[in-house]
């Protein structure tokens, strides 16, 4: 856990504090979590997503208005009202251009409108181990953005979690569903390097705890289980009762399956940086777990369910019209 001196002077929640928060994503999957726990404790929420015709969980409980970085002051009346922004926002791939760039730059926006809006506080969920100077571009871009957030003066407290799990895990799910249909399992390189997966109601239960402190902070947020990655597949493929070979590959053949899985899936199964992350062991915290949720004891209830059905990352981006 490390203090950010000198960032913003917002006065605490208190009894005169709006009951109104802002969540980006929030019908998506942290955003969801987070959304609920706040719709428990009585909280006003409004949804900013780009994605409007998603389902909606919450039965229309939750006001939705767009996420437009292209009109900073409409960005910023929709703001209006709002305690505590969640920042859930990023972009995971683009099919042009360069995505992490374009994410850090429309998060600038963001947080510009919010301090405009007079937003107290952000909580903002990030990933273990990003680095301004890192030669992978998803892990600069989020350092980016942290450095973007502390820049703008509003009290903040950024959460960084490993891989997630929960009721729409969507790494853990694509394993288990080639595990599940698949003679041989590739895995990229010796599968020595680490992984300390995260449950999302953890990081949901956290993100609301911190948005009722005032104290600006950077926090690990890893869950209280580490593995290598050739045990992290190995736990999959027994829960579901897999009888795939295992099979260790050179990163770039592996990656080239993955992609070749992807085109018939209609889906991004996994990128280069992704593989380049696991590589570099960069799924791991360097600090004392905040997670309380083991890894195993999930997995042994989720195996009835687990991998039975494609998750698909675009499809749940971008939800069909049906």
């Amino acid at each position: 856990m490390t203090s950010i001196p000198g960032t913003g002077r917002q006065i605490p929640r208190g009894d005169t504090a709006p009951n109104r928060d802002a969540v980006t994503g929030a019908f998506g999957f942290t955003g969801r979590h987070i959304t609920t726990r706040l719709l428990a404790d009585g909280r006003e929420v409004i949804n900013l997503t780009n994605h409007p015709d998603r389902p909606d969980p919450f039965e229309g409980r939750v006001e939705t208005a767009p996420l437009n970085f292209a009109d900073p002051k409409a960005l910023a009346a929709s703001l209006g009202g709002v305690d505590t922004l969640y920042n859930t926002y990023w972009m995971r791939f683009a099919r042009r251009g360069s995505p992490h760039r374009q994410a850090a730059q429309n998060s600038e926006i963001l947080f510009d409108a919010a301090r405009a809006a007079g937003v107290r506080r952000i909580v903002h969920i990030s990933i273990a181990n990003p680095d301004a100077n890192s030669p992978l571009p998803y892990y600069r871009g989020k350092a980016l953005v942290e450095q973007s957030l502390i820049a703008s003066g509003i009290r903040c407290a950024i959460l960084r979690p490993a891989a997630l799990f929960g009721d729409e895990p969507i790494l853990v799910n694509t394993i288990a569903w080639m595990l599940r249909r698949l003679p041989i399992f590739g895995i990229p390189g010796d599968g020595q390097y680490g992984i300390q997966p995260t449950f999302v109601g953890d990081l949901a239960n956290l993100a609301v705890a911190q948005g009722q402190r005032n104290e600006s902070l950077v926090v690990d947020a890893a869950g209280p289980e580490r593995f290598t990655f050739d045990e992290f597949v190995g736990l999959i493929r027994e829960a579901v009762g897999s009888h795939s070979l295992l099979l260790h590959l050179p990163p770039r053949l592996a990656l080239m399956a993955a992609q070749g899985l992807g085109v018939m899936l209609r889906d991004v199964v996994m990128t280069r940086e992704e593989v380049d992350g696991l590589l570099g062991n960069l799924l791991v915290s360097r600090h004392p777990p905040l997670g309380t949720t083991r890894f195993t004891d999930w997995l042994a209830d989720a195996s009835p369910w687990i991998g039975k059905r494609y998750l698909s990352e675009l499809g749940r981006r971008v939800p069909s019209a049906t």
